[in-house]
């Protein structure tokens, strides 16, 4: 994987931006988004040709009133039960998505669990660490970027735990 130079970070987004900044080998994945699509994710790995097992997406979540942010495969779904665990909380329900979206600087469908607005609690899914590399949403619809799963941890303070059902 290439590493991205300054002037390639200059025009890109925060999570980009973070990637390079903290020196991460990285590969950014750009294809044409279509509003059609039922599912950001899934239609992220098709235009790739990645297994979609591959693929993460970055869900906001309230735990006990707190907004923490969810890394699940597309292939399957969030386990809130056990995210709330995973924090060492007791409830958890998806965060509105205006209130999301607002927190992280993102808007839905290319919410990046990268350089967000306001750092945010992270779990990524412990199935991540089966994989040499991962792809996440880049900070944009149509925007993905490929990394090794342990540098999006370090970089993300992320807990792994079992979040991901299915």
């Amino acid at each position: 994987m290439a590493k991205k130079s300054k002037k390639q970070q200059a025009g890109g987004t925060p999570a980009t931006v973070a990637l390079g900044a903290a020196g991460v080998d990285h590969t950014v994945h750009a294809y044409e988004h279509d509003p059609a699509h039922p599912s950001y994710g899934e239609e992220a790995a098709e235009a790739m040709g990645v297994s979609p097992d591959r693929v993460f997406k970055t869900l906001v979540a309230e735990v006990d009133g707190a907004l923490t942010v969810a890394v699940v495969p597309v292939s399957g779904t969030l386990d809130l039960k056990a995210l709330a665990a995973a924090v060492g909380g007791k409830r958890a329900a998806m965060a509105d998505p205006a209130l999301a979206e607002r927190t992280t600087g993102y808007v839905r469908g290319g919410i990046s669990p990268l350089g967000q607005r306001k750092k945010l609690p992270t779990v990524l899914d412990e199935s991540a660490g089966a994989h040499p590399t991962i792809c996440v949403s880049a900070g944009r619809r149509g925007l993905e970027v490929e990394l090794a799963p342990a540098d999006l941890a370090t970089l993300t303070k992320a807990v792994l735990a079992p979040i991901g059902r299915g």
